[in-house]
């Protein structure tokens, strides 16, 4: 069984999957053995056959080259742009953890890290009506997964950031650090921000990602230990 770590952002258009794509990038181009997987999309395109295609999906395996098949790496793809629960409701499908672990299982016996990626915040519901209510972090608990969070690095981000690890931490979840995005270099404000959270939360600000970076800068063996 492979090791595996949970990414989420704080909020929707974050950068998580850009941020992810580098991630496992990084992993692949240090020679381990490294897949993605994601439970849900929503927001898929339609190709000229009319197929879906999950953008997210296609922009991490292109990425990080992985020659997976685009349908061993999620499980549930919807055309409509809004939270998973209700394009599933939409489309008169119901999200099944039985089929997201299975899925996820499939892939944890395949790979030696695995990277998982959510769908907007932690909170995001998967399922929500009468006769069961499933969110992203009840996914992270049964499948005890830890989670790395992506942050803008601006404007915003201290409060959507401390909020989200101390969500996090009432659930139990264990928060591996934080990723920001759209760093800008020698920003007074940015860094101030990571000292913030840093102080607020005991949670480090472990890398920076700047727009158009083609590479994580962060040691392998950092990255690698954020999966055990």
């Amino acid at each position: 069984m492979g090791k595996c770590l949970f990414v989420t952002g704080t909020g929707t258009d974050i950068g998580k999957t850009y941020v992810t794509g580098l991630i496992v990038k990084k992993l692949k181009d240090s020679g381990v053995n490294a897949g993605y997987y994601k439970a849900a999309l929503s927001g898929a395109t339609v190709d000229a056959a009319g197929n879906l295609e999950p953008g997210d999906v296609l922009h991490v395996k292109q990425t990080a080259k992985l020659d997976t098949s685009v349908s061993d790496m999620v499980s549930y793809v919807y055309r409509e742009a809004v939270s998973p629960h209700l394009a599933a409701k939409l489309n008169g499908e119901v999200i099944d953890f039985a089929k997201i672990k299975a899925d996820f299982t499939r892939a944890k016996t395949i790979f030696e890290y695995l990277t998982v990626e959510g769908s907007g915040g932690i909170v995001c519901p998967l399922r929500f009506d009468e006769t069961k209510q499933l969110l992203l972090a009840d996914v992270v608990c049964r499948l005890s997964l830890p989670v790395l969070i992506v942050a803008d690095a601006g404007l915003g981000t201290i409060n959507g950031t401390v909020l989200t690890i101390h969500y996090l931490n009432d659930r139990h979840i264990p928060v591996k650090g934080v990723i920001f995005n759209n760093s800008r270099p020698g920003d007074v404000m940015e860094e101030d921000n990571a000292i913030t959270i840093e102080k607020m939360t005991g949670v480090k600000v472990l890398a920076r990602v700047k727009k158009g970076d083609t590479e994580l800068f962060m040691e392998s063996a950092a990255l690698t230990a954020l999966y055990e």
